[in-house]
């Protein structure tokens, strides 16, 4: 059972979607909210294993916001009915279009996923679920123009290193550069001759490696770091 809290501004949509999700055998709704500071507050008393979060009252730090949940203080406290201890909630940003300015800024700050908010239902029950586990959602229209700002991000001067870039091996730095190219895990298999499970197992690694949660922040950290160019 994967539990979850509601976060938007609008009331009517947060019923909605409580009455959506509960509607599902494996998922609950532990809580809702139309306020940033309130989601920091309930995210830590109530432990859910999945925020979403589809927007909060004008005026609020949305950025904030999401950092703060997912990077919370250490927790001392017994687990509550979410994930295991010391796990923080993982993020799914429900957005109104594929160019939100702020979807880079987000990941960067812990996000998981992100969905457009006119998915539908089953789009979003699944990947409320597939945030649950682990994964990471970003919807089609969003990552051609996250990719596009990662390359349009600063590209290291000549000689510059990443701290800890040496700590991966030439194989995960192989599947790196793929993934920054846009390639997807089968398309990565089939390249490099080695088995989709393989390379699943790799980006993991790879994430675990540089602290991310999201498969756009590890191309984030390819352009970055000089792994990948822009293009000209």
């Amino acid at each position: 059972m994967a539990s979850v809290l509601v976060v938007n501004d609008q009331s009517l949509q947060r019923v909605g979607l409580r009455m959506l999700l509960t509607a599902e055998p494996d998922l609950t709704v532990v809580g809702d909210t139309a306020s940033g500071a309130e989601a920091v507050r309930m995210s830590t008393a109530l432990r859910p294993d999945v925020v979403l979060l589809g927007g909060v009252r004008p005026g609020t730090d949305v950025i904030g916001t999401i950092r703060r949940i997912a990077h919370p203080p250490r927790l001392t406290a017994l687990p509550g009915p979410g994930g295991p201890y010391g796990q923080p909630p993982r993020i799914l940003v429900l957005t109104s279009t594929g160019h939100d300015g702020h979807a880079y800024a987000a990941l960067r700050a812990g996000a998981g996923g992100f969905l457009l908010k006119d998915a539908t239902p089953h789009e979003l029950t699944a990947a409320v679920r597939v945030v649950a586990a682990g994964d990471a959602v970003i919807t089609p229209e969003l990552t051609r123009a996250l990719i596009d700002t990662v390359r349009h991000e600063r590209v290291p001067r000549a000689g510059e290193r990443a701290v800890g870039l040496d700590s991966f091996t030439e194989r995960e730095r192989d599947v790196l550069v793929a993934v920054a190219s846009g390639w997807s895990n089968a398309e990565i298999a089939a390249r490099l001759s080695i088995a989709p499970t393989t390379v699943k197992s790799h980006v993991s690694h790879i994430l675990a490696k540089i602290g991310a949660r999201a498969r756009v922040q590890a191309v984030a950290f390819a352009y970055e770091y000089g792994l990948v160019r822009p293009a000209a």
